[in-house]
């Protein structure tokens, strides 16, 4: 038996004399205070000394099992996969057209009949998996207004999610219930968490066929002019786009429409006693806010979603925030419950919320001018990241140190997600795709969760010829280039090797970086037991690094962006590779 020190503790390594079938090796991190136990330990007989360290394992923290399921993935590092559920890939033709929505789009604001299915169909093939993708999050899938309106762009549907007109079913356009079940088990399956997009901030356009919200529901003036608190929270986005009475907490009743359709669904019944259940169990008010918070909730426990990335947050009230968590926590709680086969980890249900123009540098609090508001302690694990596409700009080390910093100081126990490419940022770091590789690298190895945007990795054209407004970055993924287009597939394989490595190693998105050297550039993240090294912008053929301090001399490395092995000889690493970078895992 050896005790080794490590950074929190000390790991008992041994090997069992007696188990000859197998050599096992068993690692444990114990407190410091238990070291005075060990005398008594090390008296017993050999198989008497392995019976006690196992029963202290199962009651000490053991961050040094990192290849455990569940510890193999952090919230903090997650590399997450973005994607317009309409524009992914059509995977079933027949849900094309619903509801007579037949009146012509401007380009690219009509439905182009991505699915479900077609998403179905991609984790099947194993596409999210051979990036490294541990999350997906896709654009709402609730039944979306029935008719067209005109914002200044042209007639446009709701296909992009956000419009809702009944929270409580899907959109036949996007799916059917039992597909999103399917969905979320075939991820499951693979690893692969599942991120919904909630709205409750607003309901869709009205429409010629498509009412209002009781006025107990929602408001339609006046429009927010972001000015002070107030004047983002109480009033619309944009003309025609109701907003829901998110502060108030008065009884509203249903909407008449929502009544009748539920009835000639042949579901009303159903839908109030689940509602009457959820309002006597809770004690909430029956006030909108709530309402919508029970649909949303009733896919956590329905279907096990594990997250929400949540819309339009910084326009309601903080508290909103921290009630629907609490909900969604619950729900979440009663589907692993009723579940236990189905559950993937003990990770709490994730939010992320989208506050327009929070970025990192803000650490927890969001300037309204009148007043700041932390959201993180709003029901939030995580929000996206306004600043990456500029701080990414910056060099490797600025970037990167800046990062850890923040993230494991200010924002300890909590994350920010980080994007170069959105839905509705018509400035991204790399519109002209003129910097893809230098994207991947940046977005795949800074701390933080990595949001790839669809088709980041396929250098998805984002300057649609006829396409207006942020139309322009919603275009159909691209998946002719990858079989046709020998550097669409050579980008695609940077992005795999990264997003395996990321996805392997929590040290990746979640540790702590420091820097080896400079010139070349090599640095090391870790994470609980995990280490990494990485080297950027090296040079072609043989490249050489000290590594004294961070591995010991015998221990074996491996390149996971070649596959080649070394051995640390004489306190270094030494790798001969064509490539400018350098991805070291211990073996």
């Amino acid at each position: 038996m050896v005790l080794l020190p490590c950074k929190s503790g000390f790991y008992f390594t041994f090997k069992p004399r007696n188990w000859t079938t197998e050599i096992v090796i068993l690692k444990l991190k114990i407190n410091f205070y238990l070291i005075k136990i060990l005398p008594f330990i090390f008296k017993e007989k050999p198989m008497k000394k392995i019976y006690i360290l196992a029963v202290l394992a199962l009651f000490i923290s053991c961050n040094s099992l990192k290849n455990t399921r569940e510890e193999s993935f952090t919230w903090e590092g997650a590399n997450m996969y973005f994607l317009l559920t309409d524009r992914f890939k059509n995977g079933d033709a027949t849900n094309d057209i619903n509801f007579n929505r037949t009146e012509k789009a401007a380009v690219l604001r009509g439905f182009e009949g991505g699915d479900l299915r077609g998403i179905i169909q991609k984790i099947d093939d194993n596409y999210f998996s051979d990036l490294g993708i541990n999350a997906i999050w896709m654009t709402p899938l609730v039944e979306q207004i029935h008719g067209a309106t005109n914002e200044g762009t042209g007639n446009t549907y709701g296909f992009h999610g956000y419009w809702a007109k009944d929270w409580t079913n899907l959109d036949p356009n996007f799916g059917t219930k039992t597909e999103l079940k399917e969905l979320v088990e075939k991820a499951h399956a693979k690893g692969i968490r599942v991120v919904l997009d909630a709205v409750v901030n607003h309901t869709g356009p009205v429409t010629e066929i498509d009412k209002i919200y009781l006025n107990s529901w929602v408001r339609t003036s006046p429009i927010c002019t972001y000015n002070n608190f107030k004047n983002t929270t109480e009033c619309t986005l944009v003309a025609n786009l109701p907003d829901v009475l998110t502060e108030s907490n008065l009884p509203a009743e249903l909407p008449q429409m929502l009544v009748d359709k539920w009835k000639k669904e042949g579901r009303y019944e159903a839908e109030i006693k689940s509602l009457n259940d959820f309002f006597k169990r809770t004690g909430y008010p029956k006030a909108p806010k709530y309402y919508i918070m029970k649909w949303l909730a009733d896919y956590v426990e329905e279907f096990g979603i594990d997250g929400y990335r949540v819309d339009t947050v910084k326009h309601t009230n903080e508290d909103v925030w921290k009630d629907f968590q609490k909900i969604c926590q619950e729900s979440f709680d009663i589907y692993k419950k009723n579940n236990p086969s189905k559950v993937l980890d003990k990770n709490l249900f994730f939010t992320v919320g989208e506050v327009y123009g929070y970025g990192i540098s803000q650490k927890q609090n969001y300037d309204f001018g009148d007043k700041k508001v932390n959201f993180y302690q709003n029901g939030f694990k995580s929000l996206i990241n306004f600043d990456f596409k500029g701080d990414a700009h910056n060099s490797y080390e600025d970037l990167f140190s800046k990062y850890s910093k923040l993230l494991n100081a200010d924002l300890n126990g909590k994350t920010v997600m980080n994007y170069l490419t959105s839905h509705d940022d018509g400035s991204p770091f790399d519109k002209d795709r003129k910097k893809t590789y230098e994207s991947a690298t940046k977005l795949l190895l800074t701390p933080g969760i990595s949001q790839i945007y669809y088709g980041d990795e396929t250098a998805r054209d984002l300057t649609i010829e006829g396409a207006a407004g942020d139309a322009t970055l919603r275009s159909n993924m691209n998946w002719n280039d990858i079989s046709s287009n020998s550097e669409t597939k050579k980008l695609l394989e940077h992005y795999q090797k990264l997003g395996k490595f990321r996805a392997n190693h929590p040290a990746v998105g979640g540790g702590v970086h420091q820097m080896v050297s400079s010139l070349p550039y090599w640095f090391t993240r870790v994470f609980g037991s995990d280490k990494v090294l990485i080297g950027l912008d090296l040079k072609g053929g043989l490249k050489e690094i000290s590594v004294a301090g961070i591995f010991e001399n015998g221990e074996k490395l491996r390149d996971a962006y070649t596959g080649k092995i070394i051995k640390i000889e004489n306190g270094k690493a030494i790798i001969n590779t064509e490539f400018s970078i350098v991805l070291f895992e211990k073996i």
